[in-house]
């Protein structure tokens, strides 16, 4: 394993970084205080149009996907510094310059599963950053952990497929630019076979029995940048059976393609969340004194940032591990090593957070630093794309079957 960066890889962090401290450090304060003006929460700020165009005009457009045909053609190995770099500023980068999440595995699903007729009216308007999407997969009724118990119905009916079912935190869903659902939900909720019950359709936003009734907070965020989380109800709303994605009963398989590289994109980030708080720290622990001498004199001040050091450089480790894998064997070979991402890198990002907000104080929890907004997503990412405890059962069934 050589975790070398190569030329290519070098050439888009120098050219990233530098995007990142003459516009999007600069623009945070910035879209804070734009975004007390709109006459919504969920319009867009000015200064994000702003970046995205400044990013565009950069080639710092659609970074993710490594379908050359659609993206920036970049393996998991090249992506992974980038995103780290964007995961510093996790509520701007990723939105500017089109790497946002759920977008990035809605358009991984539309490249990899979707027809051309398909990617031609939602797929290019989508890296084109025309409009946005979300993903249906999660209910309020049902733990969604296990997928296989999802409520949702997906009957057909002659050339049409009708829906019903309810859905909640569903990301991107109150952003006035979402024009398309993914909808995760039961063709065959009686056949025997529980992994090849689900099937996945594309719902226009404005298809009518589409309704989304309320906006979900996260730790009292709402989460704007990336168009919020919504309770979505589809009372037999009626699409056409092209709006199929794949085949019947492909629901699930698909999820799994979403959720590896999904999943390794959040550690990632993830990874960025942290350097930013080790950074934060220092700043403030030679800036500020106690008790007679500054709060990098301190004791426990001092382990907690060697702790965070040594902490990231193995996440970092670990997460470049995973890459590397995945495009060596596969998402399916190095499943192994995304369940042991998912399980250490949010948990020791929050650790490392929850230090950083203590070495605040009062800052630390306010809306005058990031750690708290910081905090909030890191914390919510041991449960997104399943939760740890789902991963750590997973992960203990493949070691022991090696004794059985």
């Amino acid at each position: 394993m050589d975790f070398t960066f190569d030329a290519r890889t070098e050439e888009l962090r120098a050219r990233l970084l530098a995007f990142m401290d003459e516009h999007v450090y600069p623009a945070e304060r910035v879209a804070h205080e734009q975004r007390g003006r709109l006459a919504s929460p969920w319009e867009t700020v000015p200064v994000v149009e702003e970046l995205k165009a400044e990013a565009r005009r950069q080639g710092l457009w659609n970074l993710f996907l490594p379908d050359s045909e659609y993206g920036a053609g970049l393996t998991n190995l090249q992506y992974a510094p980038l995103a780290e770099i964007m995961g510093r500023s996790p509520q701007l980068a990723p939105t500017v310059t089109n790497c946002a999440a759920p977008d990035t595995g809605n358009m991984e699903v539309l490249a990899q599963f979707g027809d051309e007729a398909q990617r031609k009216q939602w797929l290019e308007p989508l890296l084109a950053g025309e409009i946005r999407s979300a993903f249906a997969m999660t209910e309020p009724e049902v733990a969604s952990s296990d997928a296989t118990n999802i409520t949702t119905h997906i009957e057909r009916d002659g050339d049409e497929y009708v829906i019903t079912g309810r859905k909640w935190y569903i990301s991107g869903a109150m952003h006035p630019d979402c024009a398309v659902f993914i909808v995760m939900g039961k063709t065959d909720p009686d056949g025997t076979d529980i992994r090849r019950q689900q099937s996945m359709v594309l719902v226009p936003r404005d298809t009518p029995g589409v309704t989304v009734e309320r906006a979900m907070q996260v730790f009292g965020y709402e989460d704007h940048y990336h168009g919020g989380h919504a309770e979505v109800v589809f009372d037999h709303a009626r699409v056409p059976v092209s709006h199929l994605i794949g085949e019947e009963g492909g629901g699930f398989a698909i999820a799994q393609a979403r959720l590896g590289p999904g999943r390794i994109h959040h550690c990632m980030r993830l990874i960025g969340m942290a350097e930013r708080a080790i950074e934060l720290m220092c700043r403030r622990a030679v800036s500020r004194d106690a008790f007679g001498k500054a709060l990098a004199q301190q004791g426990v001040v001092q382990n907690w940032i060697a702790d965070a050091r040594v902490a990231v450089e193995q996440l970092r480790l670990l997460v470049l591990k995973t890459a590397w894998m995945m495009d060596t064997v596969g998402n399916r070979g190095a499943h192994t090593e995304i369940q042991a991402i998912k399980i250490a890198t949010p948990r020791t990002v929050v650790g490392i957070l929850d230090r950083a907000i203590q070495l605040y104080g009062a800052g630390g929890v306010s809306q005058d630093f990031p750690l708290a907004e910081l905090y909030a997503g890191a914390r919510t990412l041991m449960i997104a794309d399943g939760p740890d405890e789902v991963h750590q059962r997973s992960l203990a069934r493949r070691e022991l079957k090696k004794y059985r």
